[in-house]
């Protein structure tokens, strides 16, 4: 029985017995310590509990077309004998009561949880894979959302029409499970700097994967040197430069790299010089590309299997158009009108879009497939469709219809993926032909 239960479960008050699969995804206590730790607490029984609302919150990142409303009224979240319907403001009061850190509790503990163990049972040549990258999301444009995000600049002296979050992500390569996320202001920042907070969580015994816009020696090495036996790999700049060491093979050399003044100034742990491989290679239609990794020794990790696996960084941007274009369904922004609801809905988003790739991740292993060949539309459209009937199912009839929810989700399974794939990206409609509304620097003051 899945995740679904568990919300059916927690909405009605369910009997222990049921409570022993909430467990096995979202445990009772996680949400208990979540509010203790974040001082978040009931002090008497409400009309809506603040425990309850973090199903709410959930329900709020699967059901994107629904006014928050009709979410309560379909997880039946009221407490026993109240009757009556919950008034939208009760519930925006529920929320303020709840606030953002229990949820980012939540969050990064099931994330340390789920996707650390999934990593593990998807090695390569005994490391477990991971990548990192960087995206967006635009929030609704409010003056404080405006003034705390702030947007990405544009042309005489405006911001970009909403503002916008940047949002940083360490994401598990063969199954797509969110193993910590950073987002803040979209200004102030680059990635790498919240890439360096993600790579403390990068267990031992693995290799991330990065953009070429992480090649930086203090974000790199801080991966290499730290812990055990954690590795990196990404692509080289135009500009890159380094001197030839020893040649490991065709296209396959042992290079050595210099760290600029400037990474030594602000950092004075850091070398003069380090060592890397650089692997040549070229794909046809595409311009020669060249790897650079700490992989070192070639006999146990072949060159060409290297540049296959560096081809895998793509999972990122498919999780990333997961979430965004399938969850959030290309909404022009989330729901919440202030910093702290914004926060709140994006933890909530996040930990739904890691339960519904949990879902994926049993069936594949049912399915003896890697659980990208599951696929996610389907899986999401089957999980809502449950969640709804589970609403005003009875308990006994619930085991069944998940089996059978599993089977149906097994139908809709993926060709395995095209690694010699060509296909250059393009847009078909590029832009609008009516003018721009973009508050003014004058406005934002």
């Amino acid at each position: 029985m899945g995740w679904n239960l568990a919300l059916a479960a927690t909405a009605t008050y369910a009997k222990p017995e049921q409570f022993e699969t909430f467990r096995r995804y979202i445990d009772p206590e996680w949400i208990e310590t979540a509010l203790a730790a974040s001082g978040t607490t009931t002090v008497r029984r409400r009309r809506l509990p603040v425990e309850d609302v973090v199903w709410i919150v959930l329900g709020m990142a699967l059901f994107r077309d629904r006014p928050i409303e009709d979410v309560v009224s379909k997880l039946e979240l009221a407490l026993p004998g109240g009757g009556g319907t919950v008034a939208r403001s009760s519930i925006s009061q529920a929320r303020a009561r709840l606030g953002s850190e229990p949820m980012k509790w939540l969050f990064e503990r099931s994330a340390t949880a789920w996707a650390h163990a999934s990593a593990a049972a998807h090695r390569w040549r005994g490391l477990a894979l991971y990548g990192i990258d960087g995206s967006s999301l635009r929030v609704p444009d409010t003056p404080e959302n405006r003034a705390h995000f702030g947007g990405q600049p544009g042309r005489k002296e405006s911001e970009s029409g909403y503002p916008m979050t940047r949002l940083v992500a360490l994401m598990v390569l063969r199954s797509h499970l969110l193993a910590g996320v950073w987002f803040g202001p979209y200004g102030g920042t680059s990635e790498l700097e919240p890439a360096k907070e993600l790579r403390a969580t990068i267990p031992n015994d693995s290799l991330t994967v990065l953009d070429r816009g992480f090649l930086a020696a203090p974000m790199l090495l801080g991966i290499q040197t730290t812990g055990q036996n954690r590795h990196w790999l990404t692509r080289a700049k135009s500009t890159s430069k380094w001197r030839r060491l020893r040649r490991l093979g065709k296209g396959d050399e042992l290079v050595e790299m210099d760290v600029s003044h400037h990474s030594r100034a602000r950092d004075t742990s850091l070398p003069r010089t380090w060592t890397m491989r650089a692997i040549l290679y070229h794909r046809k239609g595409f311009r020669p590309q060249t790897l650079l990794t700490s992989l070192l020794d070639e006999k146990q990790y072949p060159s060409s299997e290297i540049v296959a696996l560096y081809h895998e960084r793509w999972e990122l941007e498919l999780g990333y158009d997961e979430l965004k274009t399938e969850m959030l369904e290309r909404e022009e922004t989330i729901r919440s009108k202030t910093r702290e609801g914004v926060e709140q809905e994006l933890w909530g988003i996040l930990l739904a879009y890691n339960l519904v790739r949990l879902e994926m991740e049993r069936v594949a292993k049912s399915a003896k497939v890697e659980p990208t060949r599951i696929s996610f539309v389907e899986s999401l459209r089957l999980i809502r469709d449950e969640w709804m009937w589970l609403s005003v199912t009875s308990p006994g009839a619930i085991p069944k219809r998940l089996a059978s929810m599993r089977a149906n989700i097994k139908r809709y399974m993926l060709p395995p993926r095209r690694s010699k794939r060509v296909y250059p990206r393009a847009v078909k409609i590029k832009m609008s032909s009516y003018d721009r509304k973009r508050p003014s620097v004058e406005r934002l003051k």
